[in-house]
């Protein structure tokens, strides 16, 4: 089991890493104004929801303590994230504010996911 969830983590890393990734290549496109939500930013917010979703099952299946509250505090900033880029995914450009909270709320899952113990 325990080799299914680190499979499972890396590949929620993955997904961490697409979302960030797109959002940090679009930066210099924010400061002009035509920054967009790529196609990766999207594919690596649904990864990390599933992969999510999946980790949660796997560590409550193997009686490890699951901390309900940081899950249900991620969970809620990652269906925020996944909604803005969902809904604007198709427009050409996005509000700098609009973009930039999209890069807020994931750093911030970032480091709830590393601090909050």
């Amino acid at each position: 089991m325990d080799v299914l969830i680190h499979l499972f983590v890396g590949l929620h890393i993955v997904g961490i890493a697409a979302l960030l990734g797109g959002f940090l290549t679009q930066m210099k496109a924010m400061g002009q104004g035509t920054a967009r939500f790529v196609p990766g930013m999207l594919h690596g917010a649904l990864t990390m929801l599933v992969t999510g979703v999946v980790l949660v099952g796997l560590n409550q299946a193997d009686d490890h303590h699951v901390n309900s509250i940081k899950i249900g505090v991620k969970l809620a900033l990652l269906i925020v994230i996944l909604g803005l880029v969902y809904v604007k995914r198709d427009e050409e450009r996005i509000d700098k504010g609009l973009f930039g909270l999209v890069g807020l709320l994931t750093t911030a899952n970032i480091f709830i996911a590393v601090l909050w113990t």
